[in-house]
């Protein structure tokens, strides 16, 4: 969940790394610090509770970092309260080694009682400060030079980390190492290395970029170079990527939050996703994560697909499509309980692991646990090089771009957009969509990007509609069919980022219990498209109205009858009702982000979340 960047090179290194910190300050901003090998031999640490800002107003501008080494930090609290105290990097106790850590160490306190019989002194709550002690600890014991320190330690510890360590008596070398939390090394000029949780802090300097594998160090030194060796001390022959992630991708581009310009990007991020994988001139679908397993495809009897948060509801939208058209059951799990709750899991099985990141810890581990029973893995992810990509057996890229909004939106549409081509590719293949439906699908999915374009021009109405509810407390969404997992995913969107207590629910079930909520202060929004379950929709709007529910209302264009029963209707535009999450998701994302903005809230950071959840 953290960010973590760190510099070696010719260049200062604190500039460097505040503007690292803070295009990774999504991953974490309960506090931020540095750490600068100084150009005088001493090695300075400034570190603060807070946002980067916060760091940079505390240490002033006469703050005395100077050298061209270091690493820095922006943190989600895990071990421990945000705390001055608490924030990375963390020192040993002889103060010659700093270290910043993303992850969690799991069996940190039983290493913390024997570092403490040995005389270690302690001054944080965090997992992270006994790592360090530890290294020290080992080198000291051994004599051995602190790379391998590293390696020692490391093979005593459980849990997930990625590590720099910064060694005041080498001031030629960063340390770095990784198991289960994401580290990317920037190949810069001779002897320049770059070091981050993720490409954002390296592109503006580096298109080459190595992704660490599990268990592997990588010592980057001035003049001798980058090795990388496993933990076992075998050297690991690196393979450099080029990224494809450009500068302007990263910056606001004239937005007020990187979430109202990643909404706005959903016609370009569609069209993107589903570009080069279907052919309105050939009539179909190309995936070569498919075509070249179909073997595995052709004859399954089930599908488990497993996400967390938005992807989740993304699954769900997938099982309906899947069902539909494939005629394949679905099941769809949190990856979270799917990992612990001894799962059925049979080799004839497919696996569908969504992530946004491709880091989601508990989406990693559900892989890893399906692939031991030999289910065949595909993956839907968009950041190129995650442990995700890397892990699965095949997959699709949803070419969404970069996400640094922490609610996610474009992410959701691309995953959708990526799923429903799945679906009817093996819908298709399988003999169960029929030519007339697939070749009408086809047609009105390449229409989606422009329809969705169209509906972002009612911004200016939505954004009167949310002044109606920006002092509400609670809501409701529902939803029915495709639209059902919209309605949770609109539910989300608003908890996340206005901390309105929200839930969704199919519409039927709004007799089981939640009616008993509605009052005259009830904002109850209606996903209500017209398709086959329209009319049983409609009497549910009925029975919130008899009761002084206040009722927005998402309908097809050009229906005029709801706007006699609903305070607000928002129209989306007329489409096949599998595709219809692709739009009446757009104005419920929209609605969320004027009321938070409304309410004075931090949109783009909202208390509490991370975009990356890559600890348990």
């Amino acid at each position: 969940m953290c960010g973590i960047v760190g510099y070696i090179g010719d260049k200062e290194a604190f500039p460097i790394l505040i503007k690292g910190l803070q295009r990774l300050e999504y991953r974490g901003y309960d506090s931020a610090g540095v750490a600068i090998l100084n150009s005088d031999g001493s090695l300075g640490i400034g570190k603060k509770k807070g946002k980067v800002a916060d760091l940079l107003d505390y240490i002033g501008k006469d703050h005395g970092l100077t050298g061209s080494a270091g690493i820095g930090h922006t943190r989600w609290a895990t071990h421990g309260p945000p705390s001055d105290i608490n924030a990375h990097p963390h020192q040993a106790r002889l103060g010659e080694l700093a270290m910043i850590h993303n992850g969690i160490i799991e069996n940190y306190q039983s290493i913390r009682k024997t570092l403490e019989s040995n005389g270690h002194k302690f001054l944080s709550d965090t997992d992270t400060e006994v790592l360090i002690h530890l290294i020290e600890e080992v080198q000291k014991r051994s004599g051995l030079t602190t790379c391998e320190a590293v390696q020692v330690a490391l093979r005593e510890v459980e849990g997930a980390y990625a590590i720099v360590v910064i060694d005041q008596k080498d001031p030629n070398t960063l340390i770095a190492a990784r198991k289960s939390s994401p580290l990317v090394i920037g190949v810069g000029e001779e002897g320049e290395y770059y070091v981050a949780s993720d490409a954002t802090p390296i592109v503006e300097y580096t298109q080459n970029v190595i992704y660490l594998d599990d268990e592997e160090v990588a010592v980057m030194n001035r003049t001798q170079g980058l090795v990388i060796r496993n933990l076992q001390n075998v050297v690991i022959a690196p393979e450099i990527h080029e990224l494809e992630l450009q500068i302007e991708a990263i910056e606001k581009g004239g937005y007020e939050h990187f979430m109202l310009k990643e909404i706005f990007e959903q016609p370009r991020s569609i069209r993107d996703s589903i570009r080069g994988r279907m052919s309105l001139q050939r009539g179909e679908i190309r995936m070569s994560g498919i075509d070249d397993h179909w073997d595995r495809w052709k004859d399954t009897e089930r599908i488990l697909i497993i996400a967390c948060g938005t992807s989740w509801h993304a699954g769900l939208v997938a099982e309906y499509l899947f069902e539909d058209f494939a005629r394949i059951p679905v099941e769809v799990e949190y990856a979270s309980e799917f990992r612990y709750r001894n799962p059925v899991i049979r080799n004839t099985d497919i696996v569908i692991a969504i992530s946004q990141s491709g880091e989601t810890a508990d989406t990693l581990a559900a892989i890893r646990l399906a692939k031991e029973n030999g289910a065949h893995v595909f993956g839907v992810c968009n950041v190129v090089g995650s442990s995700i990509a890397r892990e699965t057996d095949s997959g699709a890229y949803t070419h969404a771009g970069p996400e640094i909004g922490v609610a996610s939106t474009k992410a959701f549409t691309a995953q959708v957009s990526i799923l429903t081509l799945m679906a009817m590719m093996v819908g298709k293949r399988k003999g169960h969509l029929s030519d007339k439906r697939f070749s009408r699908l086809l047609v009105e999915m390449n229409s989606i990007p422009e329809k969705v374009a169209t509906l972002l021009k009612q911004d200016g109405k939505i954004q009167k509609i949310a002044a109606a509810f920006k002092d509400s407390t609670n809501a409701l969404y529902l939803g029915r069919g495709f639209n059902f997992p919209v309605a949770l995913e609109g539910a989300l969107k608003l908890k996340e980022i206005s901390y309105i207590h929200a839930e969704g629910y199919p519409s039927a079930e709004m007799k089981h219990g939640p009616i008993a909520l509605i009052d005259e202060a009830m904002p109850v929004f209606f996903i209500a498209t017209m398709d086959e379950v329209y009319d049983k929709v409609v009497s549910n709007i009925q029975e919130v109205k008899a009761r002084g529910g206040r009722l927005v209302a998402i309908v097809t264009a050009g229906n005029k009858d709801l706007a006699k029963l609903a305070e607000y209707v928002i129209e989306v535009p007329k489409c096949d009702q599998a595709l219809a999450p692709l739009l009446t998701s757009i104005p419920l994302q929209l609605l969320s982000y004027h009321i938070a903005v409304l309410r004075d809230c931090n949109v783009d950071q909202p208390r509490n979340l991370a975009k990356s959840v890559t600890v348990e």
